[in-house]
């Protein structure tokens, strides 16, 4: 009968190291796409001619952040 409780509080434990790993991962995801559109309207606000082209820029910046996110959430599946 302990080896099942055991078996069980190893397994709550693993589901909660998997869930701390994409929280920090949420959380720098969150982080990065803040500085990524701050900066953006930073230099839109500087160069408003230039808009167009740090709108293009800052939507590719965006996704590689996301994705970023998005490894971290598979990362916690797996370990």
């Amino acid at each position: 009968m302990s080896l099942e409780v055991l078996a069980q509080a190893q397994e709550i434990n693993a589901s909660g190291y998997g869930a701390i790993g994409y929280g920090l991962a949420a959380i720098g995801g969150g982080i990065g796409l803040g500085l990524v559109v701050a900066k953006n309207m930073e230099a839109t606000a500087r160069q408003p001619e230039l808009a167009g082209q740090l709108r293009t820029t800052m939507f590719l910046g965006i996704a590689f952040t996301e994705s970023l996110a998005l490894i971290g959430l598979v990362a916690g599946f797996i370990l």
